[in-house]
This record gives structure tokens, C-alpha cells and sequence, in this order.
């Protein structure tokens, strides 16, 4: 039965494993109620493996409702923690400290998958995960607090990419926005609106500067710098910030660089 559920823990995304979820499910449900009623005392670390991929198991369902969303053009959340339905499933649990798990695991993976379209939102999301953990784990908040601020952190996951989707920009904008609103004096100093003008050009010049090896030969990434530092320049971004907010808008001009390389080469051939 671990066999199995690891097997399907790493395919639950694929066709085939969705076909037979239920069969796994009910198979994962005689072996948790012979766990039970066994004679033995405490859990061991592949029992509990197994109770924390049973939760999982229960969100990767509601990944056939953001299918058929996405499927009539709806846009909807990329990752099953961002559903109230399940947020609420989860705080009900009784094992508190499995259901915390399972959210930091699920909540992980969701940042993993972003990494690289938002560098300055990956950072904020992942240090206040690991922050929560950290003080779960030194006993400073209980289970139960630490499952709260996950939730909390999952809704506010949803609202940033809410917020993304009703600003009116690209996600490539977004991404260097959220570089240069890092600093919440900018914000406060230039104004949202300054902010999206900043983002639009820093993504179009960037873009149109960016060489296949870039990031790898530093007197293209030195010219790369000279030229985030005039646009910043240009549109008053506060001097006392500017040097952090080079250095996140070229990691976030890097991440993306792979696919402008790839946009760039398919253009000339």
C-alpha cells in the first residue's frame, strides 16, 4: 500500500492515476482503518507518510474542477490549496498536525511553481513559510496557529495573483512590478500607477537587450545593470533604493530569460 500511494503520489496529475484515484482511495482506506485497529502502539514515519498523502490525495481532486474551468475559458487558481472549500476541509481536521503538513507541503509546491515567473513574490511566499515552520517546530506557536497562518498564507497567495489578473498587466509586468514594489517606501514614494509605466519599460528594453548568454558574461549583465539603473533614474524611483531593486529586476529579467532566448531564437529562424 506505501508502494502504491507513492507510485500515485507521483503521477495524481497524469490521466492514467485519475482514472483509478478512487480504487487507490479505497485501498488507502482499508489499510488506514487496519492501521487503527492494530494492536501496536504509536506510528510510524511511513504511517504517517502515508495519513499526510491521503490529505493531499483529497486536494488533488478539486484539480479536475480547475480543469473543466480552464477548459471553458474560465481563469482560475493553478494550485487545489487556493479553494475555500478545502482550506475549510483542512482547519476541520482532527489530526491538526497532519493537516499542517499536508498545507506546507501543497503550499510549497505551489510557490516551486512560480519561481521563475515571479522571483520577488517566490521570496516574500517562501520566507514566511519557512518562517511559520521554523516557529512550529521551536514550539514557539502551537499546531494549531501554525495551521492558521498557513491558510492565511494560501488566501493571500490567491489575492496577490488576483490582484495580478485585475492590474491590467502582463505576467512578465507583474513580475517586475512586484520587483519594484518590493520596498513599500517605493510604492508609497512613486505611486501604483508610476510603478506599472517602470515595469512596462523595464520588460520591453530588458527584453530587447537581453543576449542568449547574458547572465553568464558579465560585461552584458554590467551593460543590463547600467540600463535598469537609467530607466529607474528617469522615473524618480528613490535613489536609497535603487541598488536592491537593481539586483531582484536582473534575478527577475534572468528567470525569464530562458523563454525570451527561446521567443528570440524562433523569431530569426
Amino acid at each position: 500500500m506505501l508502494a502504491l500511494s507513492k507510485a500515485f503520489a507521483l503521477a495524481s496529475a497524469s490521466d492514467e492515476a485519475r482514472k483509478i484515484r478512487e480504487e487507490v482511495g479505497f485501498f488507502q482506506a482499508i489499510r488506514a482503518a487496519l492501521v487503527k485497529s492494530g494492536t501496536g502502539s504509536g506510528v510510524t514515519e511511513q504511517e504517517r507518510e502515508l495519513a499526510i498523502q491521503q490529505i493531499v490525495s483529497r486536494a488533488v481532486v478539486s484539480t479536475e474542477i480547475v480543469d473543466i474551468l480552464q477548459a471553458a475559458g474560465l481563469k482560475s487558481p493553478d494550485i487545489p490549496i487556493l479553494w475555500d472549500e478545502f482550506l475549510v476541509e483542512v482547519q476541520q481536521m482532527e489530526k491538526k498536525n497532519l493537516a499542517l503538513e499536508a498545507l506546507r507541503k501543497l503550499i510549497n509546491d505551489g510557490i516551486r511553481s512560480r519561481s521563475k515567473a515571479n522571483v520577488a513574490q517566490t521570496k516574500a511566499f517562501s520566507e514566511r513559510l519557512e518562517d511559520a515552520i521554523a516557529r512550529y517546530h521551536a514550539n514557539s506557536i502551537t499546531t494549531a496557529e501554525g495551521l492558521r497562518e498557513l491558510i492565511q498564507l494560501a488566501k493571500d497567495i490567491r489575492a496577490a495573483r488576483q490582484r495580478g489578473e485585475e492590474s491590467g498587466l502582463s505576467d512578465e509586468e507583474i513580475a517586475f512590478y512586484e520587483a519594484l514594489a518590493e520596498n513599500e517606501s517605493a510604492v508609497q514614494v512613486m505611486g501604483d500607477d508610476k510603478l506599472k509605466v517602470v515595469a512596462h519599460e523595464l520588460l520591453k528594453r530588458l527584453r530587447e537587450n537581453a543576449t542568449v548568454d547574458w547572465a553568464h558574461h558579465e560585461p552584458s549583465r554590467a551593460r543590463m545593470r547600467v540600463l535598469v539603473k537609467r530607466i529607474l533614474r528617469k522615473y524618480g524611483y528613490p535613489p536609497v533604493l535603487q541598488d536592491a531593486a537593481v539586483q531582484t529586476v536582473l534575478r527577475q529579467a534572468e528567470a525569464l530569460s530562458s523563454a525570451w532566448s527561446l521567443s528570440l531564437y524562433g523569431a530569426t529562424t
